[in-house]
């Protein structure tokens, strides 16, 4: 550590906290050696309030014991109730970075990479791919695979979702195609304009039957045939289910404006699109069709 981050821990006093908890605070932001003054302050601040809280419990004011887990987290549970919920997700987070560095000696952790979403396919791949179905050499085949790609490209369908899909789900309806997905999450998807006739096509071809393929509904890998068979040269990677479904979830958040609302709020990534969600009216389906770029 520098001198000046030594010195801001030395100098650290508090009229909210007893003498006993400002001690422990400079002995536990010492030892958990922050690389500046501001950091060092801030860590100061979360390890005197926890350690008021500990002596409020009657606990002993050691590393040991006041840098565990479960009093990190009753404390931020039920210790400090004058905070914002901001303030104390941050102070969590500074106590949790403490304890890491005085328990377990300052361990570098294993980082687990964040999943990305995946890229959407553009306009000219996703031809290419419907121009390779309509190249398979049995109409049932050319079916799954417009099907596959419809379902997928058109209302972002993967997984069970995709698998239960027969030729009776696809219906024109309020203005619209709409797919009835009757999986987990039973819903009413319209399909993308540009999917329509394909996927009526490929719908009335399967009739009662499963559009992607298979004789049952718990089938498994009903998708991976279709896809092997359009591998369409050096030019075409295989086909990804995911990157399909990324490709509905672009153009949906394009036609609603999505990122128009981000900019214009300031938002790089929510997590509460969510929370927002649940306040508003709920969407007819006629209006889903229309506002999804969806009517016929």
């Amino acid at each position: 550590m520098t001198g000046d981050v030594r010195r801001a821990i030395a100098e650290f006093r508090s009229r909210t906290v007893s003498l006993e908890a400002a001690d422990f605070a400079r002995l536990v932001t010492l030892l958990a050696a922050p690389g500046s003054p501001q950091r060092a302050r801030a860590l100061l601040f979360a390890t005197s309030k926890l350690a008021e809280f500990g002596l409020a419990c009657g606990l002993e004011l050691r590393p040991e014991v006041m840098c565990h887990t479960s009093v990190i987290e009753r404390f931020c549970t039920s210790g400090c109730p004058q905070m914002s919920p901001a303030s104390v997700r941050t102070i969590r987070t500074n106590l949790r970075f403490v304890a890491h560095r005085v328990l377990d000696g300052g361990a570098a952790r294993a980082l687990i990479p964040r999943e990305r979403a995946k890229s959407p396919y553009s306009a000219k791949e996703i031809s290419s791919y419907l121009r390779l179905a309509d190249s398979q050499p049995t109409d049932t085949r050319r079916h799954h695979a417009a099907g596959l790609i419809c379902l997928g490209a058109g209302a972002g369908l993967i997984g069970e979702d995709l698998r239960t899909v027969t030729g009776a789900h696809v219906v024109c309806r309020s203005g619209g195609v709409v797919v009835e997905v009757t999986g987990i999450r039973p819903r009413r998807v319209p399909v993308l304009r540009e999917f329509h006739d394909r996927l009526l096509a490929s719908a009335e071809f399967v009739g009662h039957r499963y559009v992607v393929g298979g004789e049952e509904p718990w089938r498994k890998n009903v998708t991976t045939p279709v896809i092997s068979a359009l591998a369409g040269g050096s030019d075409l990677e295989r086909l990804s289910v995911r990157r399909l479904r990324a490709t509905w979830l672009s153009r949906c958040a394009s036609s609603l404006g999505l990122r128009a609302f981000m900019d214009a709020a300031g938002i790089a990534c929510s997590q509460r699109l969510g929370d927002i969600v649940s306040h508003l009216d709920p969407v007819s389906e006629p209006e889903s069709v229309m506002l999804l770029g969806a009517t016929r």
